[in-house]
Formats: C-alpha cells, sequence, structure tokens
C-alpha cells in the first residue's frame, strides 16, 4: 500500500501561480485542522494558589520565624 499525500497537488489547485504562489490580495487554500476533532473540555481547573494553602503556609512560615526569633533571643 502506497501513502497517499494529504497535500493537495498544487497543478490541480485552482488560484495558484506557477510554483505554488498565491496571487497577491487572494487567500490562499484551507488547510486542515484537528482543534475541532477531540471531545469539548469542560472542566477547567482554577490555575494560580487557592487562597487556603497560602494562608497555610504564610502561617507556617510565621511559626518557624518566630521559633528562630526566639531561640535567638533566649541564647
Amino acid at each position: 500500500m502506497v501513502d497517499a499525500n494529504p497535500d493537495p497537488d498544487p497543478t490541480r489547485t485552482p488560484g495558484l501561480e506557477p510554483g505554488g504562489a498565491v496571487p497577491e490580495g487572494d487567500t490562499p487554500p484551507a488547510e486542515g485542522s484537528t482543534s475541532g476533532a477531540g471531545p469539548q473540555e469542560t472542566y477547567n481547573p482554577i490555575t494560580g494558589w487557592a487562597r487556603v494553602p497560602l494562608i497555610t503556609i504564610l502561617i507556617f512560615v510565621g511559626l518557624v520565624a518566630a521559633f528562630f526569633l526566639a531561640y535567638a533571643l533566649a541564647v
């Protein structure tokens, strides 16, 4: 079995100049697209940091900083 070239034959495509160029002001032939081939994705998670994890991390960092500050002042 011979694989067929999916590109259109330039000698048989209307509106092309010799060599495959498109005349000025003309729209080139449309290309195939697979952007709409799959199912539509409906789940779009939120990007970035959520408030609760960010606040939890900041509290933890504050507690660690307070511990080291208290240790430094006690010594």
